[in-house]
């Protein structure tokens, strides 16, 4: 017999089957392939049952797997940016996370930037790059990736020669980047579960970091989480709003991480959006949702039960 989503989500102790993926082809792979370790052992300790699977874009036979839910613990274009949640709307198996429209528009540095301005969220003036353009926002300045996640490839650069540097890199590289104004502060971002906007909490890179690199994500132990946060209330009421505000100007389902720059003025300026946030003991959704009384257990078991419930 089928099972009955509806029926399942009425009775929350349920066992369900969840499929987590992992891995991919994406820079970020050893990320996901933590992410997704991570996520199927709370599965478990919530007491589902759980297949583990790796998957490739030439490879997409872990979808055939018989579930009753999927959790794509992905990052990168592939897992979180369009082209597996194509696949996972083919198979009609329901999923954790947004829809291929959302997750392209997200992975979309500057797509998601339009989106936020739209909504009315400040976002830094930027400049898309081709090989042979001229920078005409002048240094200091960030080059990025357009679509890449937990900052590879983003330099900050101090000078032209920097800039240069970071750019000939990217293009070598055959990836498309952009510049964008550097704005001083302290960086923010806001988990969103569900109808919920969590806590905000800042991030402290230790001195030598420079800033919140790959590095200072997922290697080093002396990045700081800071939940009490010497900000005034109202602007800490900001960047909850416009964490909301901007995902549901995307079209986010489920979960996302909304990142902010908040100035020296305390206005909060708009950085990116992940709707696959990371699930690795350094990842900051599970913090902020541990901070609300849910923990990795319970965070996972009620994403599996949003998606069973869409």
């Amino acid at each position: 017999m089928e099972s009955n989503p509806k029926s399942e989500i009425q009775n929350p102790k349920s066992k369900l089957t969840v499929l987590v993926l992992g891995g991919g082809p994406d820079s970020e792979r050893s990320v996901s392939l933590k992410s997704a370790a991570a996520v199927a052992a709370a599965l478990r300790r919530a007491g589902h049952a759980v297949v583990e699977s790796d998957i490739m874009p030439n490879d997409p036979a872990p979808l055939d797997t018989a579930c009753d839910v999927i959790f794509p613990a992905m990052h990168g274009p592939f897992g979180e940016g369009g082209p597996l949640q194509e696949l996972l709307d083919e198979r009609g198996t329901p999923y954790v996370g947004c829809g291929p429209g959302a997750a392209r528009t997200a992975m979309d540095k500057l797509a998601s930037k339009a989106v936020a301005k739209r909504v009315g969220v400040p976002v830094a003036a930027d400049q898309t790059l081709s090989p042979g353009d001229e920078l005409t926002i002048a240094p200091p300045v960030v080059i990025k990736p357009v679509a890449d996640g937990s900052s590879v490839g983003v330099t900050i650069c101090r000078d032209a020669a920097t800039a240069a540097a970071a750019r000939a890199k990217l293009h070598g590289q055959g990836t498309r980047c952009f510049a964008e104004a550097f704005i001083a502060g302290r960086e923010l971002t806001v988990g969103v579960l569900g109808d919920r906007v969590l806590p905000p909490i800042m991030i402290v890179p230790a001195a030598d970091a420079g800033f919140y690199d790959f590095d200072a994500k997922y290697e080093r132990n002396d990045t700081r989480y800071e939940f009490d946060i010497d900000l005034p209330a109202a602007v800490l009421s900001d960047v909850q709003r416009h964490a909301r505000a901007v995902f549901e100007g995307v079209g986010c389902r489920h979960l996302s991480r909304v990142d902010f720059i908040v100035d020296a003025a305390g206005k909060p300026w708009f950085l990116e959006l992940n709707t696959m946030p990371g699930f690795t003991d350094h990842s900051l959704l599970p913090m902020a949702a541990a901070r609300t009384g849910l923990d990795m257990a319970a965070l996972c078991d009620h994403l599996v039960r949003l998606a069973l419930n869409d």
